[in-house]
């Protein structure tokens, strides 16, 4: 007799621990502004996903934190398992589009907030210094907030500024039309089979990127061994050939506004002396 696996399983000490980690590698990196803000982003995403798949009982893992010992960020973001095939477009749009909608939510304020709170300065000289690539969003909040920066100042970001670019940029990164990141499953929601051309224009546009600047190096070197092992074509749903209902493909479009927001050509550069 076959039995169906439980669902909704999980080791939660594991979940825990890494969450704990997380939290300890955020906080050497931030402080404890920085490590509450990130880890609120991060989590809202992920919860985002999660409880959508609670809602259409498809099994889902809780989320998966990663933390990154180092400097810069002290996390590789988090992460949820899928753990069985989701049967139709309008459950995989939901999912999909849940976790990015959540995370924006809480970056939002988060980002005006840590804006308030940052200083204006004059850029220095420093040879080797990080400069972080400005969304639109953060272009926005800066301009409300300061009203212009003259050339030669710069804007200093609060932790917890900097923690919502960072939610900003990985909203961005799972927006992306491709495979199974957020964006992949919400364009194959939307455009069927036609999702593949969108997946390999997305390749071409985030390799020139790599070209443009070298943050994005790595983010396209995992995309494309995403693609070698998955494939190029999202996964079929058995109601393919339905197309979306309305209020679905405003939240598309919405979604599009959103990683338009978010997105920056130049995410990370390093500063070179004169």
């Amino acid at each position: 007799m076959w039995l169906d696996r439980p669902k909704f399983r999980d080791r939660v000490w594991l979940h825990i621990l890494l969450f704990l980690l997380t939290v300890g590698t955020t906080w050497l990196v931030g402080g404890w502004a920085y490590s509450v803000t990130i880890l609120a982003i991060l989590g809202s995403h992920e919860f985002g996903h999660y409880f959508a798949c609670r809602y259409y009982d498809v099994d889902a893992s809780l989320p998966y934190f990663l933390p990154l010992p180092t400097p810069l960020t002290g996390t590789l973001g988090a992460f949820i398992r899928i753990r069985e095939p989701i049967p139709s477009k309008r459950m995989l749009f939901d999912i999909g589009i849940a976790g990015p909608i959540a995370g924006f939510l809480v970056a939002v304020p988060a980002l005006f907030f840590g804006v308030a709170l940052s200083t204006v300065a004059p850029i220095g000289p420093e040879e080797g210094q990080l400069w972080l690539g400005e969304p639109l969003l953060v272009q926005l909040a800066s301009r409300v907030l300061w009203g212009p920066i003259p050339d030669s100042q710069t804007l200093l970001l609060h932790p917890i500024g900097f923690a919502a670019w960072f939610g900003l940029l990985a909203t961005a990164l799972n927006l992306f039309p491709i495979g199974q990141l957020d964006g992949g499953h919400i364009s194959y929601a939307v455009l069927g089979r036609r999702s593949t051309y969108v997946t390999v224009t997305t390749i071409g546009v985030a390799i020139a990127l790599a070209f443009r600047s070298a943050s994005w190096i790595v983010w396209t070197a995992l995309m494309i061994v995403m693609l070698a092992t998955f494939g190029l074509r999202h996964p079929r749903t058995v109601d393919e050939h339905i197309p979306l209902d309305r209020t679905r493909l405003i939240l598309a479009v919405i979604a599009a506004l959103i990683f338009a927001l978010c997105f920056t050509p130049a995410p990370i550069e390093r500063l070179l002396g004169s």
